[in-house]
């Protein structure tokens, strides 16, 4: 059953991995992501639809415009071979660990965080036109999740969580704000609602974890003097990840904290 569920995954995720690459080129531009169709960035030729077979093509045009022969981005490839890989493993541990029920608001999830962070890394920046629809949409994606398992505490839990972590990056972009950008303050309620949905651990953890990762990436790059004290780092990235392990791990690093400590 299992690997009658990854083939499907690998190949949305390929696919969608393409779409990104569009979105992350053209949202923190505010251009349309449909409008005009995909085309070489160097002689404006379309791409042809055998052309456009995620990681396929740029293999067989060796990373070259089918027209002009300019070359072609490996960031391309990369990215919707990340998404496949990452929508594959979205799918194992959703199965493994029972949250088969939640697994479309985890593909979603893992869709945009992977585009945001690309983009936040790009020009520092968490677009609205992103972040925004996230609200509505992984609102309904979890009360889809919380109607199929019946666990419609896990939804209020959300609720509360995404409030709690919107509530906890505004206080923070307000007592210090040229260390917290507004777009962290409003990933920060998407991501809090989603790890609560999983559970407090995963909430308390994630949240943790974006700040660690951060710091150390932070005084890591310090060290190899690849940037001062004073370098604006885009925390977008960390925060996205720090979320994937709290889902992913949120439970296990808690139980494992306290019996460290005996609690």
């Amino acid at each position: 059953m299992l690997a009658a569920l990854l083939v499907p995954a690998v190949v949305l995720g390929a696919a969608i991995g393409s779409f990104l690459n569009v979105v992350v080129y053209r949202v923190p531009a505010g251009e349309s992501v449909v409008r005009p169709a995909s085309h070489c960035p160097s002689c404006g030729s379309a791409i042809r639809a055998r052309h456009n077979i995620p990681v396929v093509s740029y293999l067989a045009l060796r990373g070259r415009c089918a027209d002009c022969r300019a070359p072609i981005s490996i960031r391309y490839p990369l990215v919707e071979a990340a998404t496949a890989v990452l929508f594959g493993a979205v799918v194992a541990f959703a199965w493994h660990r029972e949250l088969l029920p939640m697994l479309p608001a985890l593909l979603y999830l893992a869709a945009i965080g992977l585009a945001l962070a690309l983009i936040d890394i790009d020009v520092h920046r968490l677009p609205d036109a992103i972040v925004l629809p996230a609200y509505p949409v992984l609102a309904a994606l979890l009360v889809g999740a919380a109607w199929w398992s019946g666990d419609w505490w896990a939804l209020a839990r959300a609720a509360i969580g995404g409030a709690a972590l919107f509530g906890f990056y505004l206080l923070l972009a307000l007592v210090y704000p040229a260390g917290m950008g507004w777009g962290d303050v409003k990933l920060a309620g998407v991501l809090g609602g989603a790890m609560a949905f999983v559970g407090w651990s995963a909430l308390v953890v994630g949240a943790f974890a974006g700040f660690l990762l951060g710091g150390i990436v932070a005084v890591g790059m310090i060290g190899l003097r690849r940037a001062t004290g004073k370098t604006a780092l885009p925390f977008g990235p960390f925060m996205i990840l720090g979320a994937a392990v709290g889902i992913a791990a949120g439970a296990q690093l808690a139980a494992g904290y306290a019996a460290m400590l005996g609690v």
